[in-house]
């Protein structure tokens, strides 16, 4: 189905954009391939045709309106037309929010949200003018979840679901155009290598973390049969029902984990990380944080959280 397709990937230099044009690859689809770190591109480039694709790489940052406008452009002479977007551009500053300065908070917002309407915006004529189109927004699940010491970064990724969600209404009139969401839960990625960092103490991924591979098989599958929204993994399900229900004690929770890990964790130097220039390390798909598990082996999680939640909301009830 997406033999000969031409699809746009932003941030596809490293972690889940790398595993997702990877995917696409395999397909024999037309990538084009777009991050700030070119040289980075033009090595997965290289995989990629390796793999049977045709790539074209684009030095891009999505936070230049006009360089979407151009991104776009190249991508419909390489392809003749644009088939499929992927939103996949993202970054992470970590810190209390007081003590984060603002014009990071703004770069991250600048990237997660403004980007992402950059690329909506850039594409969406194309889009209209064909009568056709799929533009997939990879969100996370801190599109449901707040982060506690990452203010900046809960504000862009619930923006991009409020964002979505008005461009869904919008585009009802077009059947053939689809705006599709995926929430995916924490991964083995590069990303947090990368992030900017006000807390002092190194950081990691909250467990479990899972494969790269398993957004990508799902963003393949949201481009061969769109739907509006996709939780990729039981654990970004768990956490976007107890949100849901006990939205204080899931809170509560999650910030008493993270306090009490940055109280033990190594200092380190505060970073800017990769937030306003690309870095020549981890580049990979993976970063390393252990072995990820395999597609349903985290049903233990969901099994036992949902078990928790249910107990609770009958707890709640019968106080009623």
């Amino acid at each position: 189905m997406l033999n000969h397709k031409t699809i746009v990937i932003t941030g596809a230099s490293s972690g889940a954009g790398r595993a997702i044009a990877l995917e696409f690859a395999i397909h024999g689809t037309k990538l084009v391939l777009a991050a700030r770190n070119l040289d980075a591109l033009l090595e997965l480039g290289l995989e990629c045709e390796e793999l049977g694709a045709r790539v074209k790489c684009v030095e891009t940052d999505v936070t230049d309106y006009g360089g979407m406008i151009n991104l776009a452009s190249k991508a419909e002479d390489f392809g003749g037309k644009i088939d499929i977007w992927v939103n996949n551009a993202g970054v992470l500053a970590v810190g209390s929010f007081e003590e984060t300065p603002m014009e990071v908070h703004e770069q991250v917002i600048r990237t997660n949200l403004l980007g992402y309407m950059n690329g909506a915006h850039a594409v969406m004529p194309y889009f209209i003018q064909q009568g056709k189109g799929i533009l997939i927004n990879n969100i996370s699940i801190g599109g449901f979840l707040p982060v506690p010491y990452g203010a900046g970064y809960s504000a862009s990724k619930f923006g991009i679901r409020g964002f979505s969600a008005a461009l869904k209404a919008e585009m009802g009139e077009y059947p053939d155009i689809h705006v599709c969401d995926a929430f995916p839960a924490f991964l083995d990625t590069p990303g947090i290598q990368h992030a900017a960092n006000y807390t002092g103490r190194a950081i990691k991924p909250a467990p479990p973390v899972y494969d790269p591979k398993r957004v990508a098989m799902g963003i393949v599958k949201l481009a061969e049969d769109p739907q509006a929204n996709m939780m990729i993994g039981s654990t970004s399900i768990l956490l976007r029902l107890s949100y849901a229900l006990l939205p204080k004690l899931t809170i509560g929770i999650t910030q008493k984990v993270i306090s009490t890990y940055l109280k033990n964790a190594e200092e380190i130097p505060r970073t800017d990380g990769n937030l306003f220039n690309p870095v020549k390390y981890g580049n990979a798909v993976h970063g390393g944080w252990g072995l990820p598990g395999k597609p349903k082996a985290h049903r233990k999680y969901i099994a036992g959280g949902l078990g928790i939640i249910a107990a609770f909301g009958l707890l709640l009830l019968s106080k009623k």
